[in-house]
């Protein structure tokens, strides 16, 4: 396949360099472009390591382009559970010279502190070339890109953990809780000029029409959903986090399968008869769904929005709302990506609770809705959830 000008732009930029990072939004075909790289490198033995879900897709891929060199595939997840694993990928690239590892969906070491990230970043210190894969290198702010970078190779940024978060985020401690809040990020065009070098970043522009309408529904019983929310507001002076996240995910659920949103489902295929994906979040509603619209292919977040390439389908339908902006555009770009020859639309259900809105909101910001949430006053979140 010949490459894109995006993809070949690519090339040409990291092609010279031992460490690189590709943040090509997802459909612009980064794991060509990646492959086209290790190809022109000496590389003599490649490391994979992605998301556990995709790496019979990989396979498939590295089959389709013809892929020669000698390689192997891991889950980046797999690093985190498996001694044996860790130990064998070591004494691996050991035994080569020039070993080229490539980490896809890079967004999973972010987390300095997990045991996984700190594995990555030993077996990278080995390898002679490092190469980064992500479509949304930050998910939260830019303290991901830490992480990310220092894989690389530690001479980007030049500094540790503590000095880029000085640098680069304002921040007030809150010694009560013993925990930072971070309040804003100053400092952008300097991060930007030291890790430029190391960088391709690109947009996907396609020949083709992408519609986006959000679709209103009325919640026909929402006599659990305010149950829970009387619930968590009487418990809010003493809730945590993890508390929390757990009544939201109560108060979305009680509505999944709300006859008024099968209803505004049943409506939208009717009306837009061509092949069409519905994304959800909850076993019981992919369930549901799967047996009620079997012409349709049923995905949850998280698994189904990594790796799939599923240009033919048109139409997709967001059933429940994700509060994860990276997990939204990876849902999105299975559909609208290289390789897509028709428009395409993407429904978005919001049912007329006030959780839903905040949902949006955090989305709209790309900020968590726990966030969101310490964000506000008890008075606050009462007129808004």
């Amino acid at each position: 396949m010949k490459l894109s000008v995006d993809q070949q732009s690519a090339v040409n930029k990291l092609e010279k360099l031992r460490v690189g990072a590709l943040f090509m939004e997802p459909g612009t075909g980064k794991t060509l472009t990646a492959l086209k790289l290790i190809e022109s490198s000496k590389a003599d033995w490649v490391l994979f390591m992605v998301p556990f879900q995709t790496k019979q897709n990989l396979k498939d891929e590295l089959t389709k382009w013809n892929f020669k060199m000698p390689y192997r595939i891991e889950g980046v997840e797999s690093l985190s559970n498996s001694d044996r694993l860790y130990l064998e990928l070591l004494a691996e690239i050991k035994k080569h010279k020039r070993t080229f590892m490539v980490v896809d969906e890079s967004l999973k070491i972010k987390n300095r502190a997990a045991k996984r990230t700190q594995r990555i970043m030993e077996l990278g210190s080995l390898s002679y070339y490092r190469l980064i894969l992500n479509g949304t290198p930050i998910s939260r702010n830019i303290l991901d890109l830490w992480t990310q970078m220092e894989f690389l190779s530690p001479k980007i940024l030049k500094m540790r953990f503590s000095q880029f978060e000085n640098t680069f985020i304002e921040y007030k401690y809150l010694p009560d809780e013993k925990r930072l809040i971070y309040k804003d990020q100053y400092n952008i065009d300097y991060l930007y000029s030291l890790i430029e070098p190391y960088v391709f970043d690109s947009k996907l522009n396609l020949e083709i029409s992408k519609l986006n309408q959000n679709v209103e529904y009325s919640i026909s019983n929402t006599d659990e959903y305010q149950e829970i929310r009387a619930e968590f507001l009487f418990s809010l002076s003493s809730m945590r986090d993890v508390d929390f996240l757990a009544y939201t995910q109560k108060m979305q659920m009680s509505y999944t399968l709300d006859s008024g949103k099968i209803k505004c489902i049943d409506e939208l295929i009717k009306d837009n008869p061509e092949p069409t994906i519905l994304f959800c979040k909850y076993v019981k509603t992919q369930d549901y769904l799967k047996e009620r619209y079997p012409q349709c292919k049923v995905l949850t977040y998280g698994k189904g929005t990594f790796g799939l390439n599923l240009q033919a389908y048109k139409n997709m339908i967001f059933v429940d709302k994700t509060w994860d902006y990276a997990q939204l555009e990876q849902a999105q770009r299975r559909i609208y990506r290289i390789g897509q020859e028709n428009d395409v639309k993407f429904f978005y259900l919001t049912g007329d609770v006030g959780l839903e809105k905040m949902i949006d909101k955090c989305i709209r910001k790309k900020t968590s809705i726990l966030d969101e949430f310490k964000k506000s006053s008890k008075e606050e979140l009462a007129n808004v959830i």
